[in-house]
C-alpha cells in the first residue's frame, strides 16, 4: 500500500519544455502514460509509488492526489482506460451485435502495447486485493453484464438456445476470443472475418433445436 502523502507542486515541472501548470487533460494523459511505461518496463504494480509515477510523468505528487485519493484508485483508472468502451448496438439484431462485440475484443488484442500492459496488469491483480476488488466492481462486472444482456437478447430473438444457463452461454461465446487475446501470445488476430467465423461457428451448435 502506498504511503506517500500529498505535497505541493513546487519544483516539480510538468515537462522541461512547458511553463506553468499543465492542463488537466494533458496532466492526466502524462500520468496514465507514465504508469503504462513503468509497467511495460517491468515494474510490478505492487512496487509502483505515487512519487515514482509523478517523477515519470513530470508532475508533482499533489497533481496526482488532486485526481485520485491513492495509488489503487489511479491504477484502476489506468487499467480501465486500457479497456476500450463496449461498442454500441448495431440495430441489426443480436447476431450482428455479437459479431461486433467479439470483433471489438479482437481489435483490442491487435494493440500490442495495450495488450501487453493489460496482460501484465491483470496477472498482478491477485497480489493487490483492494485493486482487484475495485477493478472487478468498476470494470469487469459492468462489461460482463452488458455481454450477458446481449446474450439474453439473442435468446429472446431465437438466435441462441433457451435451455442453457445464460452465464454458460456468455462464457462459450466470449471464452475463445479472451483466450486468443490474453492467454495465447502468438495467436493470429489479423483476420477481419475472425469474429464472424467464431460467432457463426458457435451459433451453429448453440442455436435452438
Amino acid at each position: 500500500m502506498n504511503t506517500d502523502t500529498p505535497t505541493a507542486d513546487a519544483g516539480q515541472p510538468y515537462a522541461a519544455v512547458r511553463r506553468g501548470r499543465p492542463r488537466s487533460e494533458a496532466a492526466e494523459q502524462a500520468i496514465f502514460a507514465a504508469v503504462e511505461d513503468l509497467v511495460s518496463a517491468g515494474t510490478a504494480m505492487s512496487e509502483l509509488t505515487i512519487e515514482g509515477i509523478a517523477a515519470a510523468a513530470g508532475v508533482g505528487k499533489a497533481t496526482i492526489y488532486r485526481r485520485w485519493p491513492n495509488k489503487e484508485a489511479l491504477l484502476v483508472d489506468v487499467v480501465g482506460k486500457l479497456e476500450a468502451p463496449m461498442p454500441e448496438p448495431t440495430g441489426q439484431g443480436a447476431r450482428a451485435d455479437l459479431i461486433v462485440m467479439i470483433d471489438h475484443m479482437r481489435r483490442r488484442g491487435l494493440a500490442k502495447r495495450t495488450r501487453w500492459v493489460l496482460k501484465a496488469a491483470l496477472g498482478q491483480l491477485h497480489t493487490l486485493p483492494e485493486l482487484h476488488n475495485a477493478y472487478r466492481e468498476r470494470v469487469i462486472k459492468p462489461r460482463r453484464q452488458a455481454a450477458l444482456d446481449l446474450v439474453r437478447r439473442a435468446v429472446a430473438e431465437g438466435v441462441l438456445r433457451d435451455d442453457l444457463d445464460v452465464d454458460l452461454l456468455g462464457d462459450l461465446l466470449m471464452g475463445p476470443i479472451l483466450y486468443r487475446t490474453i492467454l495465447w501470445d502468438d495467436s493470429d488476430l489479423e483476420d477481419p472475418e475472425l469474429a464472424r467465423t467464431m460467432v457463426d461457428s458457435l451459433l451453429d451448435g448453440l442455436a435452438p433445436r
